[in-house]
């Protein structure tokens, strides 16, 4: 039996719009934008017959897809494995020139293959690529297809890297945005997915 996963990131907070580091340890909720994507992709896709819904344990993910949880029966799981990365200090901070050119010095070691390199009190890729495989597992060991997972922008792309078997330094290629939306299916015999679409998000045309 094919396995089928629709993956989408959570909908646009405040700190999204603002530019300011979200991570594993920020557990922000979202904005009126957040909530009319998420009401959009529902509608959009409410006809999918999905078997389970994977959420990380942050709010963010939970609420971007509250339409699915009040309207049907569909079950909830949230896998703490699929969290974001840690940004380490970063976190939670209006960001300084100095903090942004960090970031992006971070960025730019990762797809130069520094991957075990993280910003002061934060998570490498590699140890975020290692508890997704956990979360991943949990995902695989039952044959529920399709299911709906919705993450965060780090480690969707980490995560994208996990299920098509792409490097993990290359994982800025796997583009995003706000409610966004990957399928990816996974053949009998097969060992890595393979992609349907990409950071599709023609479901959010109708927001103002």
């Amino acid at each position: 039996m094919t396995k089928t996963i629709y993956l989408i990131r959570h909908g646009q907070t405040d700190y999204n719009r603002l530019g300011i580091v979200q991570g594993s340890g920020v557990d922000t909720h979202l904005n009126e934008t957040g909530k009319k994507q998420a009401n959009c992709f529902y509608e959009a896709y409410r006809h999918i017959p999905f078997q389970r819904i994977y959420t990380t344990e942050l709010l963010r993910t939970k609420q971007s897809i509250e339409p699915f949880a009040e309207q049907t029966d569909i079950p909830v799981e949230p896998i703490a494995e699929l969290n974001e990365i840690n940004w380490g200090y970063l976190e939670g901070k209006t960001p300084t020139k100095k903090d942004k050119a960090l970031f992006l010095d971070t960025i730019e070691r990762w797809a130069a293959g520094q991957l075990d390199h993280a910003i002061a009190g934060g998570e490498t890729p590699l140890e975020m690529f290692e508890r997704q495989k956990i979360g991943l597992e949990r995902i695989l060991q039952t044959p529920e297809s399709p299911v709906l997972v919705c993450m965060h922008g780090r480690a969707m792309r980490s995560f994208l890297c996990l299920l098509t078997g792409a490097e993990l330094k290359d994982m800025d290629q796997f583009e995003h945005g706000n409610l966004c939306l990957y399928v990816l299916e996974l053949a009998p015999g097969e060992t890595h997915f393979r992609l349907i679409k990409e950071n599709d998000q023609s479901h959010l045309r109708t927001i103002d």
